[in-house]
């Protein structure tokens, strides 16, 4: 039985309710509260790191070693998240609502992550016309969602 699609589904839930449940943490906090949001976001991402990776490591299910490359390039990854998640904190704090937030920022990351994996792994073949099609059907679909928005 394959998992991943599991951690998929997981995935595409928590990061579904990540931006409304967001901007209320930031309601919540009052006036100018953006940053303090944030702050909180950090800690869980760290609670949650070390608790999941203690579990592994003590089920002996994951090595506690670390290669340079790997630490880098995660590091710059989760610098890249972080920046990001800020990025969405900020849109929220000036006015952006979740409803059309969340659906931009989610049909316009697969776009650059698709071009961002090309270029890592270059494919085999050229992509097809119909990739472009449905790369240009993403972009028309945020186009879409920002401009008849929910009022």
């Amino acid at each position: 039985m394959k998992l991943w699609p599991y951690f998929v589904v997981c995935t595409i839930l928590c990061w579904g309710a990540y931006v409304p449940t967001l901007h209320h943490g930031q309601m919540a906090f009052g006036k100018n509260s953006a940053l303090r949001a944030f702050l909180f976001v950090g800690v869980a991402y760290a609670v949650v790191s070390i608790v999941v990776l203690g579990y592994l490591f003590m089920a002996q299910a994951e090595p506690l070693t670390f290669a340079g490359k790997g630490v880098s390039l995660s590091t710059f990854a989760g610098i890249l998240g972080a920046v990001g998640a800020l990025g969405i904190v900020f849109a929220l704090k000036y006015e952006g609502k979740p409803v059309f937030v969340a659906p931009l920022v989610f049909a316009g990351a697969p776009i650059i992550n698709t071009f961002v994996s090309m270029i890592w792994s270059k494919p085999a073949k050229p992509p097809s016309l119909y990739f472009f099609v449905g790369i240009a059907l993403a972009a028309v679909g945020a186009a879409m969602a920002l401009r008849f928005k929910p009022t």
